[in-house]
């Protein structure tokens, strides 16, 4: 016989009591885990570390090259177009753009760029020079206006630059293009101007007198106004008035600089009281001229600016620093030549107790060239002639070409200055033969 537990009235046959397991978690946020992780990547890392340091360093680089890469590359054909676009190199003064697209003025930084329609004016003390991809320059004067009509640069076609002038001064450069089909061009009321492969000029547009000027200064220039066509060489310039026929005529040629050398520092005792001695080259029909020095390469804070009737002359009161030098001439019916080449020195005040060692080995003369062979400290600047010295060996050793050199006897000057701030100059002379 079988004998069975009463069945507990209070509950179905289905609900009676089973055994149960039960199960604790705890919430971890993924913050926790992602911060755990890292912590264990750390650890992992500093282990392999102190194991093979040169390991590490192996693949942190490669790591630190791929992420460069990849942001440099994330967006090539963004990076192609921006590269494509006009842009300012200088910048000095009230200089403000108007976008195509926009109705009001801002100011003008670096980090611009310009497209065709964008309108740049500068103020009474604004210079702004925009460079083109193909090379070309436009350096804009006080008180201009101009538009960007003209930027297209395909590869492996030719390119093509203009601006407008609306009123106001423009200064033009353009390089030598690698492809004849290449050009630029600067409008002027109804009347372009096509400039030739390495030319420069000036453009001035003045409203006011209803009367504008192109001029050449080096290369070429074609200027059309309807069916008019009128070339222009170097010191030749057109003046056009609004209701009449183009004009043209020669103008006196700017005269080149002699001394001091582009990019030559000057070392003198006391820089305040020693005079600097400038020369240039006389220009045919001249009477005078003007000498410009300034701290600033556009030429907007002029220090000195005397007007002297020969071609050199001596100046004094000028602080140590970098300063900037141009001449024009003028003739006897007050016109005046455009501005010549800009040169830059150094004035620099000698250091008495901190001299440096500067010693010139050998001289010779190769071609029309002077090789200079010679030592110095290392990590010290040399300028020979006006040119830097690119190669000095950790040692101080240096050997150093100048430039070619016309026939005849020579000085070279050899300027040298090292990190505490002392100062030396040699001088050699050699002679080209003919």
């Amino acid at each position: 016989m079988t004998t069975q537990a009463p069945i507990d009235p209070r509950h179905e046959q289905g609900q009676q009591k089973v055994a149960r397991v039960e199960v604790y978690w705890r919430a971890v946020t993924y913050k926790t885990v992602v911060g755990y992780s890292c912590l264990g990547v750390a650890i992992l890392f500093g282990g392999f570390y102190l194991a093979k340091p040169d390991w590490y360093s192996f693949v942190y680089k490669k790591f630190t090259n791929a992420v460069n890469n990849a942001v440099s590359n994330s967006d090539p054909e963004l990076a192609g177009t921006d590269q494509k676009k006009a842009k300012f190199v200088n910048l000095d003064g009230k200089v403000e753009v108007k976008k195509v697209d926009s109705v009001k003025w801002a100011d003008a930084d670096f980090r611009t760029s310009l497209d065709k329609g964008d309108q740049i004016k500068t103020g009474p003390d604004g210079d702004a020079r925009i460079t083109f991809a193909d090379g070309t320059t436009y350096t804009m004067k006080p008180d201009s206006l101009v538009v960007v009509e003209e930027n297209s640069t395909e590869s492996n076609r030719p390119s093509s630059s203009g601006i407008g002038i609306t009123t106001g001064t423009v200064d033009w450069a353009t390089p030598t293009w690698t492809l004849a089909e290449s050009k630029a061009q600067v409008r002027v009321e109804d009347t372009k101007a096509q400039l030739g492969s390495n030319s420069r000029g000036a453009v001035k547009a003045d409203p006011d007198n209803k009367s504008s000027e192109i001029v050449v200064s080096s290369g070429s220039a074609q200027v059309q106004r309807g069916a008019e066509k009128i070339d222009l060489a170097a010191f030749e310039k057109v003046t056009i008035p609004s209701g009449g026929a183009i004009q043209k005529s020669n103008v006196l040629a700017p005269p080149d600089l002699l001394e001091p050398l582009n990019l030559a520092p000057i070392i003198v005792e006391n820089p305040k009281t020693s005079p600097v001695r400038f020369e240039w080259k006389p220009v045919r029909d001249a009477v005078s001229y003007t000498l410009r020095i300034s701290t600033t390469a556009m030429f907007t804070k002029t220090v000195k600016e005397p007007k002297v009737s020969g071609t050199a002359v001596e100046i004094t009161g000028l602080d140590p620093g970098d300063y900037f030098w141009n001449v024009t001439a003028t003739d006897g019916k007050k016109q005046t030549s455009e501005v010549s080449a800009i040169f830059k020195f150094t004035l620099v005040a000698r250091g008495q107790s901190q001299d440096m060692v500067l010693e010139i080995i050998s001289t010779q003369v190769v071609g029309h060239s002077a090789e200079i062979v010679g030592k110095t400290e290392p990590g010290a600047a040399l300028i020979v002639n006006g040119q830097s010295v690119p190669n000095i060996a950790p040692d101080g050793n240096f050997r150093h070409f100048t430039e070619q050199l016309a026939p005849g006897q020579h000085t070279i000057s050899i300027i040298g200055s090292n990190r505490r701030g002392g100062t030396n100059m040699k001088q050699v002379s050699i002679v080209v033969p003919k």
